[in-house]
């Protein structure tokens, strides 16, 4: 079979025009590295893909063909409880369609059918509800935070879950619905320069650079004498040290960890059993390999060959054997990161916040990291996520991440996928799907190749967004689909049907005369802001220093001077619009508020005014991403912050009850 017949069964589009309109044709040999890295795709005979029941009405689902009648269909699911598959609902049909009975269980399940002949295929199948939870409230505001940015008198050097619970305090005081962060999920702790939150080892776990040590019952002061001296030093200075920082931290995790081996109440004790059982195998594996990775120092392809792939018993000899401590202390870690932002999300509950906590979701993960090692089939290695070329980025973009495959994941009934998803929204209340558009389509690069040498890879948009719907519903979660850019036709309309809000930010919201969109232009079904994280924060926009910045690196800022002014003078002229007359931050959050957008998320570096960005795309050593903190310490935060002007902004979508 050529290259592309192949391309086509794997949904592999080589051929495209760019945003710059130029036709790009993915090379012969790094398409064919696309396509050796992709694992096979099912064509299947009597339906054209995997299939989606969406519980609500009388639902049916169309044949592609039905072959000799009649076609016998049956359900079954995991056999968890049986051990063997069990048998959920079997019929048959001599219609081009299946009617599906009513009350089909919510879940991951595989479809048989079967036609006269006794030839069957099996489908990979998702009954889902109709539509992602939608939240209980008319509209309301976040407060956004970076939390590693987070200054306190207590913290060891970065901000941490006991903070958050005092940003969930002070976001309620200010009458915010909630909290939103940076992604939490698990880094490479033996690289913690390494610090993008969105990078990340897992997407599965969470990252305990964010816990509390001193929280931990089992901790003691004098574990580590001088852990207060040196977290006071750690304290200093304007940017984040992670190396330093990491080693107090994992310091003082290890002491924990001791202590509870030896003291813990018997109360102590079950809660920790109750959390391994809980994550089952998926944490059982994630420390196996943790302790691995370490032991070995390589990628884990390199690997000695017993160990290159994930095997239960294996890792039960691991975790029963000599290398049983580490491998607890690994699961020790996580729970006590869970544990403590379970407390922040109950913390918000407590305070009748109706988000709580909203939490952001990586694109993909690091080739080299457990979500990539774990499931080898349904996540491509050797393809890295990207862009292709356009206006800012004319050569094109590689992240550098590995992304799921369509194949994979129907092999596996998108369990895979619907694990990650629910380990996201286990404490949240809210989630953001950073690159949406990566639901229906990936745009992969080929290791060793250059970015324009891509090509777009088609996923099963239907079957990802149902098992987003699954889980939201289930989880009682609000999805925000970050859609930012162009998107295909259709696209946003899709992610509507199926409950996806949409990610609304004010900068980019201009027609093409570059004039701001007016209030009526929001859709009610979204979360709306003034910037992003890899946005210039409001100051920095107004004094044009990200501007300066960008010349400053070499970057191409996208606009020069007179288009910046001529911005500033647009920016004006719709706030007038609607009866604003100053041009401040608070103006702006009261052109927001005013929106139907349901939520409205507003950075603390605003709110501080701060100049410089959290993250500059594009860099790497030249800014300091991720590492800078806010200039003011998270008591003091209040009484820096004009109370009265944010209250009237937001009137029209704050909690009442806030001082």
């Amino acid at each position: 079979m050529d290259l592309l017949a192949q391309a086509r069964i794997k949904g592999v589009q080589s051929e495209f025009v760019d945003a710059l309109g130029k036709l790009r044709v993915t090379a012969p040999e790094a398409l064919k590295s696309i396509l050796d890295a992709l694992p096979e795709k099912r064509v299947y005979r009597f339906v054209s893909g995997p299939v989606v029941v969406r519980a609500l009405g009388n639902p049916r689902t169309e044949l592609a063909a039905i072959g000799a009648a009649p076609l016998q269909w049956k359900i079954t699911g995991d056999g968890q409880t049986s051990g063997k598959p069990d048998v959920i609902a079997q019929g048959e049909t001599r219609e081009p369609v299946i009617a599906w009975p009513d009350g089909l269980p919510l879940g991951y399940h595989r479809l048989t059918l079967t036609d006269a002949k006794g030839e069957a295929e099996e489908v990979p199948m998702i009954v889902a509800p109709e539509r992602a939870f939608g939240g209980d409230f008319d509209r309301g505001w976040l407060l956004a935070v970076q939390l590693y940015s987070v200054r306190s008198d207590r913290n060891w050097g970065i901000g941490d879950f006991t903070d958050l619970a005092g940003l969930v305090r002070l976001a309620r005081q200010l009458g915010a619905d909630g909290v939103g962060l940076n992604p939490l999920h698990v880094l490479f702790d033996d690289h913690p320069a390494d610090c993008s939150p969105y990078s990340p080892n897992s997407r599965l776990f969470l990252n305990p650079l964010y816990i509390d040590v001193e929280a931990i019952p089992e901790f003691s002061a004098d574990l580590i004498p001088d852990a207060g001296t040196t977290a006071a030093r750690l304290r200093e200075g304007d940017r984040v040290p992670y190396a330093d920082m990491a080693g107090l931290k994992w310091l003082g995790l290890r002491a924990a960890f001791d202590s509870f081996v030896k003291t813990a109440s018997g109360v102590r004790r079950n809660q920790f059993g109750a959390f391994r059982a809980d994550r089952g195998p998926l944490l059982s594996r994630f420390a196996c390999f943790e302790v691995l990775r370490h032991r070995f120092a390589t990628p884990w392809w390199e690997w000695p060959v017993e160990w290159r792939q994930p095997d239960d018993a294996k890792c039960a000899e691991l975790r029963n054997g000599a290398d049983k401590h580490e491998v607890e202390f690994v699961e020790f870690v996580q729970w006590t990161a869970d544990s403590q932002l379970r407390a922040a999300k109950e913390l918000s509950a407590e305070l009748g916040m109706r988000v709580g906590l909203y939490l952001d979701v990586a694109v993909g993960v690091q080739s080299n990291g457990f979500d990539a090692w774990n499931e080898q089939a349904a996540i491509s290695r050797h393809l890295a996520v990207g862009a292709p070329p356009d206006v800012l980025n004319t050569v094109g973009q590689d992240w550098g991440l590995a992304g799921f495959n369509a194949g994979g994941l129907e092999a596996q009934s998108f369990v895979p996928f619907a694990n990650m998803v629910a380990a996201s929204m286990r404490h949240a209340g809210a989630i953001r799907l950073d690159h949406v558009l990566g639901l229906k389509r990936l745009y992969l690069v080929p290791r060793g190749f250059k970015p324009d040498n891509g090509a777009y890879v088609q996923m099963p948009l239907e079957a990802l967004l149902a098992a987003v719907v699954r889980e939201s519903v289930t989880h009682k979660c609000i999805v925000i689909g970050e859609d930012l850019g162009t998107v295909p036709e259709g696209f946003r309309e899709t992610m509507q049907d199926f409950g996806i809000w949409s990610y609304l930010v004010m900068m980019f919201e201009r027609d093409d005369a570059g004039h701001f969109r007016n209030i009526d232009h929001y859709r009610p079904n979204a979360l709306v802001t003034l910037n992003t994280h890899d946005l210039c924060t409001y100051a920095g926009w107004r004094s044009f220093s990200d501007l300066r910045m960008k010349l400053s690196l070499g970057l191409d800022p996208g606009e020069d001077d007179q288009a910046r002014w001529n911005a500033l003078g647009g920016l004006d002229q719709i706030l007038r619009q609607n009866g604003i007359n100053a041009n401040d931050l608070y103006s702006v959050l009261a052109f927001l508020s005013r929106t139907p957008s349901r939520l409205l998320a507003v950075s603390m570096e605003d709110l501080l005014g701060v100049i410089d960005q959290p993250n500059i795309p594009g860099t790497i050593d030249e800014h300091p991403n991720w590492r800078q903190r806010l200039p003011v310490a998270l008591d003091k935060i209040a009484s820096k912050v004009d109370l009265a002007a944010l209250k009237a902004a937001t009137r029209e979508r704050s909690l009442p009850g806030g001082s």
